[in-house]
């Protein structure tokens, strides 16, 4: 008994326990470092802290000190050696926490660089910023996707120009879109609330603006809350109320902000969860599993389905054509990726912003009007848009790995993703 006790003290003290507590309080120290970070960062990047509901006397303190850009950028250096020095933890969710911390601090290193004039392309500048590189597809590639189209929507002229033609008969009136919007919220909550459960004073409040490089924005407030703002300056098609509804609100970036300020931020007091750097791996999680979430919600047939009975009524909208509109929706989300092309490209500076216009047009098949609104997204949030269509990939093919094709078991995935530290390159594990 006594030798017993001896051991206990001898482990005690020397910190042979320390292999959960210590990495944790160490985790928790450099945690409160990153977030001071991020929100110093956000005095220099008008863009950067998407959302922050952590103690108000941070933000206070970090717009008083103002810290120069050089000093940021020194002070993040310091807290990657840091985290380095810190022994991995053995429990598996502290080691997802670790890794989350040490690769989010990194991608404040490289937009630190980035606003201090360092160039980078376009591909390294996503894999440093969101843990991810697309894939380049050949302009053959969207050739073939358009002669499919092209079978689909017959006639003279431009294909693009015979696609604004048939999709004018689609457009919500401008008089019907709250009301639209609204019962597509309603839908998207009703088959969310099925399988997620969430905290009973979550909600949002709904914005119509104009004049963004945009079509649609969550701001999470925290405390369960979010404000998401449409943007109206051009046509809102029938569809884009369930992907707006669903990207974000439920289960999109409204659920992925309130799980995680729940399970990781209030019950576990994981502080580097009360903020949301927009330019950071966490953006390609968020974007990704906002956009899977349209279809784990209304899979397969059952999203036109559910559209044409419930939602063509309150537009007043005509659904005879409504199978073959959605046949050509199809086809043009497979044309997505024209958008990474021109992305890259631009910002390379291999083309101008008319040349990106015009290959927008083309490939991905949008109207001038939104093609010329593209560029000003690329503009403002450059590699950004990798994260829609990858992020959207990776986290689909996660998903459904580790879920296979049960329905049930696709939401659970979905929602552990949703609530716990996860990088991009993790999701092909």
């Amino acid at each position: 008994m006594r030798a017993l006790k001896i051991l206990i003290i001898a482990i005690l003290i020397s910190g042979c326990t320390t292999s959960m507590t210590q990495p944790t309080a160490s985790l928790n120290t450099v945690a409160e470092r990153y977030v001071r970070l991020v929100l110093a960062m956000g005095e220099h990047d008008a863009d950067y802290v998407d959302a922050y509901y952590g103690p108000p006397e941070w933000r206070e303190i970090v717009k008083t000190e103002r810290a120069p850009l050089q000093q940021v950028y020194d002070d993040a250096l310091a807290l990657r050696r840091d985290i380095a020095a810190i022994a991995v933890p053995s429990d598996k969710l502290l080691t997802l926490r670790h890794e989350y911390i040490r690769r989010q601090t990194e991608a404040v290193i490289t937009r630190a660089e980035m606003l201090r004039g360092r160039k980078f392309t376009f591909d390294e500048e996503s894999q440093a910023l969101y843990d991810a590189v697309s894939p380049a597809h050949p302009e053959s590639h969207f050739q073939s996707l358009l002669q499919k189209l092209e079978g689909e929507l017959p006639g003279d002229g431009a294909l693009t120009d015979r696609i604004e033609a048939f999709r004018k008969g689609f457009v919500i009136p401008k008089d019907r879109l709250d009301a639209v919007f609204q019962r597509a919220i309603e839908g998207c909550k009703e088959r969310t609330l099925q399988h997620i459960e969430l905290p009973s004073n979550e909600s949002f409040t709904v914005e119509y603006v104009t004049n963004k490089s945009w079509s649609g924005y969550n701001w999470y407030q925290g405390n369960n809350r979010s404000l998401i703002q449409v943007n109206t300056d051009l046509p809102i098609y029938i569809d884009r109320a369930i992907d707006l509804a669903c990207h974000e609100g439920y289960p999109g970036h409204h659920v992925y902000n309130v799980l995680l300020e729940k399970h990781l931020f209030r019950d576990r007091g994981w502080v580097e969860y009360s903020v949301y750097p927009l330019f950071s791996p966490q953006s390609l999680i968020a974007e990704g599993s906002a956009n899977y979430g349209i279809e784990i919600a209304f899979p397969g047939a059952e999203r036109p389905a559910w559209e044409k009975q419930h939602l063509f009524p309150i537009a007043g909208l005509d659904a005879s054509q409504a199978d073959r509109y959605y046949r050509v929706q199809d086809l043009i989300a497979k044309t997505s990726y024209a958008g990474n092309e021109a992305a890259r490209r631009y910002l390379n500076g291999e083309w101008t912003a008319d040349r990106a216009v015009e290959w927008l047009v083309r490939y991905g098949l949008y109207s001038p009007d939104r093609a010329r609104q593209r560029v000003k997204f690329m503009d403002q949030y450059r590699s950004y848009v990798i994260n829609y269509n990858l992020g959207k990939d990776l986290v689909r093919e996660y998903v459904q790995r580790h879920a296979g094709n049960d329905p049930k078991k696709r939401w659970e995935v979905f929602e552990e993703l949703l609530s716990t530290p996860r990088l991009p390159s993790a999701l092909k594990k």
